[in-house]
């Protein structure tokens, strides 16, 4: 059985030229910012500092010039978004809307809905959320229930999402839900919807986390009217959209980079007179980053030819989440210091930021069974 690849791929000279530019804009935009903000990063809202990303026309990146856009290539964008996290840069007021929901209205979007919200988006002045998970569904998408039905104004959305990343936070969501009953085939019927999260009957509830942080959602739908408009591509095609919208969510280089801060902290704290123990687990740690790297720039390069490396990006975020997840421990184990919030010590701050917040790391996105799940079917082996 010959098995699907990933093979090396540098990033390209013109792509690479970005990199300097964005370090320097960081320099004078956040180098004031703590060690504990910068853990955030992809989790931090900031709303000018999206827009001051939008003025540099460094959101948007792979959109035609059309749309607001810049139609460079997929690796452009992946020097900016990593030399963004790597500055642990507070992102998360466009990240989703720049990563995947652009991209998904570009490609499927009838020309009316591009025009109205791929410009502002570009602009870093509107912000998207994705509505997948439901209650009592688990990890099984195919068993959604919110449903939209037609009526003599559009569409009725009834139903409820949850787990909806800065849904709080967002203008729009892009949900699937079913625009037909369930049937034997269980990913038919459904369709991707967008939803004005200011219409009446929308109800947006926090979920705090054991950090205090309220980054996930519910979100309920109670008789909300849509216009006929609101669906995005082929009514009932919703499953093969969202198929395709995953490999954009799962393989970039936050599936990876979202426990840095604490490495950086943690080299700070030993310094120069590392031990061996210290030496060892530091270099370890710098040696899975890079190659969990190279995986990711592969994907890119596949994005950036048109495929659809679903599986392969699986792989990144089943490995990345367990591997950002084990960085903490890493630090505990190498370096007594207890972790604290408050404490003074931007090590301990941010270990104790981390400890609390990397359980969630494998949550969004897809839980590792799902992944793993696809990963077989991608060896073949179910």
């Amino acid at each position: 059985m010959l098995l699907p690849q990933l093979d090396y791929v540098a990033i390209p000279d013109e792509a690479e030229t970005l990199r300097q530019q964005v370090r320097d804009f960081l320099t004078t935009r956040i180098s004031s910012r703590s060690a504990r903000d910068q853990a955030y990063s992809w989790s931090g809202y900031d709303p000018e500092f999206s827009k001051a990303l939008g003025k540099k026309r460094w959101l948007g990146l792979t959109i035609p010039k059309k749309y607001g856009g810049q139609d460079m290539s997929a690796y452009a964008r992946y020097v900016i978004i990593e030399e963004l996290l790597a500055a642990g840069a507070p992102v998360a007021a466009h990240w989703i809307a720049d990563r995947q929901s652009a991209p998904l209205i570009l490609k499927f979007g009838s020309e009316e809905q591009r025009l109205k919200y791929i410009p502002p988006i570009c602009k870093g002045e509107s912000y998207f959320c994705i509505g997948m998970s439901e209650p009592n569904s688990g990890s099984d998408l195919a068993s959604i229930r919110t449903k939209a039905e037609k009526n003599e104004k559009g569409w009725c959305l009834n139903g409820q999402k949850v787990w909806t990343t800065g849904a709080h936070n967002c203008h729009y969501m892009i949900a699937l839900v079913r625009t037909s009953p369930p049937s034997e085939n269980r990913h038919a019927g459904m369709s991707q919807v967008i939803i004005d999260l200011n219409l009446p009957g929308v109800s947006i509830r926090p979920i705090k986390d054991i950090a205090g942080d309220a980054h996930f959602n519910e979100v309920i739908f109670e008789d909300v009217q849509l216009a006929s408009d609101a669906i995005i591509g082929e009514e009932g095609k919703g499953w093969q959209q969202v198929m395709a919208e995953l490999a954009f969510e799962r393989s970039g280089p936050e599936r990876f980079l979202s426990s840095i801060a604490v490495l950086n902290t943690l080299t700070d704290a030993v310094g120069k007179d590392a031990n061996a123990l210290q030496r060892r687990e530091i270099g370890r740690i710098i040696a899975k980053t890079h190659a969990l790297r190279s995986m990711s720039i592969a994907i890119t390069s596949k994005l950036e030819e048109g495929e659809n490396p679903t599986w392969h990006a699986s792989c990144v975020k089943d490995m990345g989440n367990a591997f950002e997840q084990e960085i903490p421990e890493i630090a505990q184990s190498v370096l007594d210091t207890e972790p604290r919030i408050e404490s003074g010590n931007p090590h301990a701050e941010v270990l104790a930021y981390l400890i609390q917040t990397a359980p969630s790391f494998s949550l969004r996105g897809g839980t590792k069974e799902i992944l793993r799940g696809i990963i077989a079917r991608g060896l073949g082996l179910r």
